[in-house]
């Protein structure tokens, strides 16, 4: 039974969690972990990024590798890291050569991961790793949490999953397991608390077997314990979970993003960025053939849009995902045509010899406050 308008939905999500309603003591924890751990070492999916063990072999990754797989996988699907992972890694095989990487570089070999600021910040992690501990991705909480863009799940999972230390860790997938197994809750939209979630992932994990564990946990949320539809039946805790075959699918309340013409600005910044992916990098792209490349279909330019686009490249500059400046052929062109009966040259002043021709001419204001008179490119 689905409720899906917005009044009913936010209702519901405010609603308080029920508190458990399965008698948790060390008993019910120990069966709990058994029950995980068999699964797991039964039906663990395979990453490049995680350990496993069969007859043939044990593999063990990287931290690297692991690093790589933690920053990819903030947001973006599993399907897409097993895909776009070895590419990667190919291109940068070690943090040495990842710290080394420009912005243009690391955003190309971004492509198809999500947001590009977090391509810079994982570059500057392996600057700060290469500076700092000598390029050894260091195994302590407090030193992870150091780094540019490492928080406190990534530094947990670091841990847990490169060094294989006892460290309890909390994503989203997780929270929904633990919320739902330990109490009653009425939708798929309702969640534990996060204080009483972090005490419960803090007392639940078995000591020597983090990894292993949290691994698990985030299969059966991805695989059974889905944030919409739960397979309770398929699921192997069902028959531990207080929630199996009670939650009532809600709709949650998506956020508010800012939109120009119908589409979030995170999509339009992801299409100027591939449009500039494939602009060299000696090159330069024109304001004038990004604006026809994004609005193709339209007939004539208008104030609101050259507006929006110049505040969207504005941003992705101080962001330092593209550079900007001036057009200055076209503003030698200007400017030939405003001295042109002040300075003797040839009527001749197309290409080189305009922009040579310009330096004689009387400077023009500068003006860059229209998306036609500038020129861009990824940042170097």
């Amino acid at each position: 039974m689905k409720a899906s308008t917005k009044a009913t939905a936010e209702r519901i999500t405010k609603k308080a969690t029920k508190r458990v309603t399965k008698r948790i003591d060390s008993t019910w924890e120990k069966e709990l972990q058994g029950l995980i751990l068999e699964w797991y070492e039964k039906h663990a999916r395979e990453f490049m990024w995680r350990e496993y063990a069969d007859s043939q072999k044990h593999f063990i990754p990287q931290p690297y590798l692991v690093l790589l797989s933690e920053v990819m996988l903030q947001q973006t699907q599993t399907s897409r890291i097993q895909e776009k992972l070895p590419e990667f890694y190919r291109t940068f095989p070690s943090i040495e050569r990842l710290s080394q990487a420009t912005n243009a570089e690391i955003i190309k070999a971004w492509e198809g991961l999500g947001y590009n600021s977090r391509a810079l910040r994982l570059r500057d992690c392996a600057k700060a790793v290469v500076e700092r501990f000598s390029g050894v991705i260091p195994s302590e909480y407090e030193e992870l949490l150091s780094l540019p863009g490492i928080g406190t799940y990534t530094a947990s999972a670091l841990v847990a999953f490169a060094f294989h230390k006892d460290i309890a860790i909390v994503d989203v997938n997780i929270r929904r397991v633990y919320s739902r197994i330990s109490s009653q809750l009425d939708t798929t939209a309702d969640a534990m608390p996060e204080a009483d979630c972090t005490a419960f992932a803090e007392r639940i994990y078995p000591r020597g077997k983090a990894s292993a564990w949290h691994q698990a946990v985030m299969d059966i949320g991805a695989l059974f314990c889905t944030a919409r539809a739960p397979k309770c039946s398929l699921c192997p805790l069902q028959g531990m979970c207080a929630s199996a075959h009670q939650l009532r699918e809600v709709e949650r309340v998506k956020k508010q993003e800012p939109t120009f013409e119908g589409k979030p600005n995170r999509i339009w910044r992801g299409r100027i960025v591939q449009i500039l992916r494939g602009v060299e990098a000696s090159e330069w792209y024109s304001g004038e053939q990004l604006y026809n490349q994004l609005f193709s279909a339209s007939l004539f330019t208008t104030t609101p849009r050259e507006q929006w686009l110049l505040e969207i490249l504005r941003t992705l500059e101080r962001e330092a995902i593209v550079e900007i400046q001036p057009d200055n052929r076209q503003r030698a062109s200007q400017m030939i045509e405003h001295n042109r009966a002040q300075t003797p040259f040839s009527e001749d002043t197309s290409g080189k010899d305009a922009l040579q021709a310009a330096s004689f001419l009387t400077p023009l204001p500068q003006k860059d406050d229209s998306v036609f008179s500038l020129v861009l490119r990824l940042a170097s």
